[in-house]
């Protein structure tokens, strides 16, 4: 199953990419203790973890997000053709991320609107395609959403000098400034109302502009969190940040209220990256929070 009811409002799961990301957990989050993952390799194998050469999997997606007759994307994975020379795992990637959201039913001009929760190279590489030797926006009727916050850190005219390093070369320009420069982009701050299930919020700490995106319909309730969780170890042990967080003490804050909030409303916990089953629900286990169900997507490795 690659989709689900909440609601009024349809998810649907579009691969972009699921497997390693070169980094073993101790790379990853550096933060966490090495026996919480031997405690939980039973059960992070294999979609989250790899038992043999222990590095970790991650899966590049985009959640299609169905809403009072709108086509909506929660971010826009990594892109084709992009050059990356400080992330090579994303370097000039050939997949074939529009025929599976045709799949879905939607093409590029059906996109209404497009959500980038920050922005980092694996969250808005379709935000843009290659046309000739111009990167062009690959959703022409579509309102862009970004967070101003990250939009203004990324913006290379700012000068920062980020922990993810190098990591987001050329994605400000290839990826960023051609929706802006076409009029197509709308810079929020505090938060932003997308329609009646629908809003934004902002949840800093990965980044600077980090967002979630608050689903509620009828009695349904979801958050799409973005990098707010690479690893469902970070549901057990949510002081655990990976080792891209800009502000480490905001991103275990914002964890920790996010996941506060869902355990409450038993809201569905979508974050970006998960393999396996995608999304979970979750609830509180003294500090710290347990995983109550998971979502019922089908894992990628379990698809015919």
């Amino acid at each position: 199953m690659d989709q689900i009811q909440l609601g009024h409002v349809t998810v649907t799961r579009i691969r972009e990419y699921y497997g390693s990301v070169e980094m073993t957990p101790e790379t990853f989050f550096p933060e966490s203790p090495k026996e919480v993952w031997d405690d939980a390799a039973s059960w992070l194998s294999p979609h989250f973890l790899n038992p043999r050469t222990r590095v970790v999997h991650s899966a590049v997606q985009t959640w299609l997000v169905r809403s009072e007759g709108r086509n909506i994307l929660v971010d826009t994975g990594v892109g084709n053709h992009k050059e990356r020379p400080y992330a090579p795992v994303w370097r000039h990637l050939e997949t074939d991320f529009l025929a599976a959201l045709a799949r879905a039913g939607v093409a590029p001009e059906d996109v209404d609107v497009v959500i980038n929760t920050h922005l980092h190279v694996d969250h808005v590489g379709w935000n843009t395609y290659l046309d000739g030797r111009d990167w062009v926006p690959t959703f022409p009727n579509a309102t862009y959403l970004m967070p101003k916050a990250d939009f203004d850190f990324w913006n290379p005219a700012a000068g920062h000098t980020p922990r993810l390093g190098r990591g987001n070369q050329n994605v400000f320009e290839d990826s960023v400034a051609p929706v802006h420069e076409a009029g197509l982009t709308e810079l929020w701050e505090t938060g932003h109302r997308i329609d009646a299930n629908l809003r934004l919020e902002a949840a800093p700490g990965h980044t600077p502009g980090s967002s979630v995106l608050t689903l509620a319909s009828g009695t349904d309730r979801a958050v799409f969190v973005g990098d707010m969780l690479h690893s469902p170890v970070q549901i057990l042990e949510p002081d655990t940040n990976s080792c891209f967080c800009e502000d480490p003490a905001a991103a275990r804050a914002t964890r920790r209220e996010i996941l506060g909030r869902a355990a409450d409303t038993n809201a569905l916990v979508i974050p970006a990256h998960l393999g396996g089953h995608g999304a979970a629900e979750v609830v509180r286990d003294g500090t710290k929070f347990a995983i109550k169900g998971w979502a019922p997507f089908t894992p990628y490795d379990e698809q015919g």
